[in-house]
């Protein structure tokens, strides 16, 4: 704390020099003083009468201002049947200042919209209604000012729109003049005590000096800077002046760090961004079920734009109850329990699975819900498609297994009564047998596909002797069918550089594929040609054909086509992934070229004098 200077105890023997003539200073400053009253008792009534009569006019105007652009609102809001629309507007208008309620009023009483929901006794508004509204009509008084506007809903009937503000012209006056009164008071006393107050002016400012002198030597702390009121007016400024200073500082902490804030939690700054830039879709939505933020994918999968969505209410979008009653209690309900959805869009526009995660999130003393909607649909086809591949592998285990089993007894049994029957079972197992190990070859082939450790082992493949293999093994499966198997190849194969059973694998896979999807009586036919150092095997058949929809996901492991005809035909629907798999390996590719019901014509191509890439 400041103390006095010494110079401000030598001036109290020279303030009592003025003694003698303190009555002559009295009558002076009394009849200053009584003129001055004087002089604001009449400006202070002037300026109450003109302050009233100024705030009633204004309460006025600004109902009538009010109403009148409001009617016209209301009225296209009835017409077109918008209750809620209409009782949002009405609400947010009553909230204005001085505006004691807002309505809408049908001819019979019944309050359609107000300010104060609790009013509403009309839930539903009817189609048409009867009875005629009063025309435009103005109350003004001293409390209050009520005015009517009458409305029409074209083809519905009549209605009311009634405004009402609390006329506070007398406490507007009184409120305005009770400053001006506080000042002149203030003043008179100042006037009446000034040679009282005059011997401390001087120990004021030399108190608020040597804070100075403190504060230019470095001092920053508001407590040593401080100077005790007995040191007049000048110190409850100057303490006044601290605290402001103080406050100010404090003030610009907080904006700062609000800004900081602002810019990393803001809508429009990175972490909006970011949030745009997720997959899933993110939802924030109010106790009142009004959705607050809504990022890029939420807009996305809810087939609405983020400017209809903020603002508007969740059930909007979204009509399912399992998601709606869940996000209603986690924005007003105290718990934290999250709630997963899963909801099938087959027949809305946006087809698939999208699984909605719905928890609270607590800000300050409101009640936020959020939910994230994540796009599920191709994890569940790859789990369809994995169980299914489990059936149905598991089907095409057991038939070869079965068969061998039988044939085995068959030849135990039989076998030394007839060589005819112990050769057929003999070959009957050993084609069983080839079929299971091409099964688990495929099983093998994808693990290590998806194990990344597919590879090919190189060395010189005999095209002329392979074709001729896979001739002599398919043959009595064509026979079986009465398919014609047809080979179309050159006088002269070459010899490539290649995994020879991965090739013959990829090869197995296309010809067996057209016998099994052709039907009986049809025709089988592969061709061979070699241009420009480039080696392509057609495999064309006059099967069922494949859909265009199906071509683009036909080589997708664990895929088959979704015609009906398939369902009794088996298959794991690995051996095109794998064979493509295979043919890129080695440099090459295959492509398709296919109609439904008149046959597919698959096209393998390798290269003949070039390494893989």
């Amino acid at each position: 704390m400041a103390t006095a200077s010494p110079a401000a105890d030598k001036v109290k023997p020279a303030l009592h020099m003025f003694e003698r003539g303190e009555s002559l200073v009295a009558f002076v400053g009394l009849s200053v003083a009584g003129v001055f009253l004087a002089t604001m008792a009449g400006w202070l009534w002037w300026a109450f009468h003109t302050q009233c009569k100024l705030s009633k006019t204004t309460n006025a105007e600004q109902v009538r201002v009010i109403g009148h652009s409001l009617s016209r609102s209301v009225e296209a809001l009835l017409s077109a049947d918008e209750i809620s629309t209409l009782r949002r507007v009405v609400a947010e208008a009553g909230v204005r200042p001085n505006l004691r309620s807002c309505r809408v009023l049908l001819p019979d009483g019944q309050v359609v919209a107000d300010s104060e929901p609790s009013r509403i006794t009309v839930t539903n508004l009817p189609q048409t209604w009867s009875g005629h509204s009063p025309a435009y009509t103005e109350a003004i008084d001293k409390e209050s000012v009520l005015m009517r506007w009458p409305l029409e809903a074209t083809g519905r009937g009549s209605a009311c729109l009634e405004v009402s503000a609390a006329s506070d012209a007398f406490q507007t006056g009184l409120s305005a003049q009770t400053g001006l009164g506080v000042i002149a008071i203030a003043s008179l006393c100042a006037l009446l005590g000034v040679y009282r107050f005059a011997r401390y002016r001087l120990r004021g400012i030399g108190a608020v000096r040597q804070a100075l002198l403190a504060t230019a030597a470095g001092e920053r702390s508001i407590e040593a800077l401080t100077i005790a009121p007995q040191f007049g007016i000048e110190a409850e400024a100057w303490n006044r002046l601290l605290r402001e200073r103080e406050q100010l500082r404090r003030s610009e902490v907080l904006g700062e760090a609000r800004q900081t804030m602002k810019s990393w939690h803001g809508a429009n700054g990175a972490l909006g961004a970011a949030c745009d830039g997720l997959p899933q879709g993110l939802i924030l939505v109010d106790r009142d079920r009004n959705v607050q933020y809504a990022n890029g994918a939420a807009s996305v999968f809810l087939q609405a734009t983020s400017d209809q969505l903020v603002g508007a209410d969740l059930g909007q979008f979204i009509s399912d109850e399992r998601i709606l009653a869940p996000v209603g209690q986690a924005a007003a309900g105290p718990s934290y329990k999250r709630t997963i959805v899963e909801l099938d869009q087959e027949n809305s526009g946006h087809p698939g699975v999208l699984r909605f995660v719905i928890r609270p999130v607590r800000r300050e003393d409101d009640g936020v819900a959020m939910v994230i909607i994540e796009d599920i649909t191709q994890q569940r086809v790859a789990e369809e498609a994995r169980n299914a591949f489990l059936a149905r592998a598991t089907h095409e285990l057991r038939t070869p297994l079965t068969n061998i089993r039988l044939y085995v007894e068959t030849a135990l049994v039989e076998g030394e009564k007839s060589k005819q029957v112990r050769a057929k079972c003999l070959n009957v197992i050993n084609e069983e047998s080839r079929r299971l190990e091409r099964m688990v070859s495929d099983i093998l082939s994808v693990s290590e596909i998806e194990a990344g450790s597919f590879k090919v082992n190189r060395d010189d493949v005999h095209l002329e002797t392979m074709l001729e293999q896979l001739r002599a093994d398919y043959e009595p499966q064509a026979a079986q069918k009465h398919v014609k198997l047809t080979f179309n190849l050159p006088p002269k194969l070459p010899v490539i550089q290649g995994d020879r059973d991965k090739i013959s694998l990829a090869l197995h896979n296309l010809i067996g594929n057209a016998l099994k999807y052709t039907l009986d009586d049809g025709q089988v036919t592969v061709n061979v040609n070699i241009n420009d150092g480039l080696l392509a095997i057609d495999v064309a058949d006059t099967g069922i054909g494949i859909s265009e929809e199906d071509i683009p996901r036909l080589f997708e492991k664990f895929y088959r086509a979704r015609d009906k005809r398939l369902a009794e035909i088996p298959g794991s629907g690995m051996g095109l992934a794998i064979a493509r798999e295979v043919i890129r390996l080695h440099g090459g590719n295959i492509e398709v070229q296919s109609e439904v019901d008149k046959g597919s014509n698959f096209t393998l191509t390798l290269p003949v004098g070039a390494e893989a890439a």
